[in-house]
């Protein structure tokens, strides 16, 4: 940047009142700051604290759930997802709890799937492999592996998920922690991270939004997703609520059902599984069309009723729905407003002024939010992490423009043409059916 414009920064940001910085940076301090740096940043250093107090109930909780030995049924719907499960076969025969099952549902795959599994039933690597031979779609596949469950609890994978050697041990742990918990979240990070450009990125959101959003969302028992990715639960809870609705979105569909039970979410940031992500903005892009649908779908529609002052009221419920409705539509949109604030009132000359200043303070918060990871759960990071560090200054282009623009469009493709029954993800018939039953 030439020294002139430099000068001439500095020179406008001198200039700028108390007034000014609220008026044009309104949603970075109001909002964006207060909400997932300051109270993210409180409830996580006061986790930090909680958690090296509990020891001694965490480690009376592991004796105890290792003295009972519970059964954990692990399933893994998939289409067309055999070459992945050698590896998480092999990354299960890792595993420090060994009392499993795994049942593998193969949901009318066309490649090599058949044969793979019939290869790892005969090595004893799986212990049950269905094979739907007309594909139903991963809530049908999932129901399969449910109804042949013989576990206390239940483990729910993606097929081209990899656990750490201790992941099951701690997802399952919390149950043991507490009462009435009725699902339990994995923390889901990136194996593909080097892959590109795009993976690395991801790489970083997963450990914010996931490893740190979620482990505060827990604390503050307004947890609103379970990854379908790795996710525990109890196997009568899922036999009460007749298993997954169909998706796109099942994962998040099934924790609010399960909240309406009054049972609390909670999240196992050291139940560490490993997942590939879209190496190409092109995939990624579909991807987050498919994800950021659903909170229309299952948030705005059919789980409204959380939102009901009067129908099983719960507070927590409540802030929990609020908190993402709010945050992730609502605010959505406040950008669309302050580029027309920023068109209609500010003179065109300040602009390029407003997007470098702009662009600062959510790097200065990204490096805070960072830090915040390093914090939490540095123990369990490296220096394949460390390396992501160098990119933390292109997250606020890329959450803040590009995945902006992705949600913002899939969100009003949603609630005027409903589109995601119309996603090739699900079966069209599969897919007709829900709309006609109103899932």
């Amino acid at each position: 940047m030439p020294l002139e414009i430099l000068d001439a920064l500095s020179d406008f940001v001198g200039e700028l009142s108390l007034t000014n910085w609220l008026l044009y940076f309104w949603p970075f301090f109001l909002i964006d700051f207060l909400r997932y740096t300051i109270l993210d940043g409180t409830v996580l250093l006061h986790w930090i604290r909680w958690k090296g107090l509990g020891r001694g109930k965490v480690e009376a909780a592991r004796e105890r759930m290792f003295r009972e030995r519970p059964l954990v049924s692990i399933i893994a719907p998939g289409k067309n997802e055999g070459a992945h499960l050698p590896a998480l076969a092999r990354s299960l025969q890792k595993q420090t709890y060994r009392r499993f099952e795994l049942i593998v549902i193969d949901d009318g795959s066309d490649d090599a799937t058949s044969a793979i599994c019939r290869r790892l039933l005969e090595q004893g690597k799986i212990d049950d492999y269905i094979r739907h031979r007309v594909r139903g779609g991963k809530a049908s596949a999932a129901n399969t592996g449910l109804r042949r469950a013989r576990g206390r609890y239940v483990v729910h994978l993606d097929a081209d998920t990899e656990l750490d050697p201790r992941a099951l041990e701690q997802v399952i742990l919390p149950f043991y922690l507490e009462e009435d918990v009725g699902a339990v979240g994995g923390d889901i990070r990136v194996a593909n991270q080097s892959a590109s450009l795009a993976t690395r990125l991801q790489a970083i959101e997963y450990l914010k939004t996931i490893t740190v959003a979620r482990t505060v969302a827990s604390q503050l028992g307004i947890m609103r997703i379970v990854s379908g990715a790795f996710g525990a639960f109890p196997r009568q809870t899922l036999e009460r609520l007749k298993g997954w609705d169909v998706g796109p979105g099942l994962d998040g569909d099934i924790t609010l059902k399960i909240r309406k039970l009054g049972l609390k979410i909670r999240h196992a940031p050291d139940a560490i599984a490993y997942t590939n992500v879209p190496v190409r903005f092109k995939a990624l892009s579909r991807q987050r069309y498919r994800w950021y649908r659903s909170m229309v779908r299952f948030r705005m529609r059919k789980h409204r009723d959380l939102l009901n002052p009067v129908a099983n009221f719960r507070t927590t419920d409540f802030i929990s729905s609020l908190d993402n409705i709010f945050f992730n539509f609502v605010m959505n949109l406040k950008w669309w407003v302050y580029a027309i604030q920023l068109l209609a009132f500010v003179p065109r000359p300040v602009w390029p002024y407003l997007l470098v200043i702009n662009w600062a303070l959510y790097v200065g918060a990204n490096v805070i939010q960072w830090g915040l990871v390093w914090a939490g759960v540095g123990t369990s990071l490296n220096r394949r992490v460390a390396a992501l560090t160098l990119y933390v200054p292109i997250m606020p282009i890329y959450v803040g423009v590009y995945l902006r623009v992705i949600r913002s469009y899939s969100q009003l493709m949603e609630i005027f043409t409903r589109s995601s029954y119309r996603d090739p993800w699900n079966p069209w018939r599969v897919s007709r059916a829900a709309q006609r039953a109103g899932m």
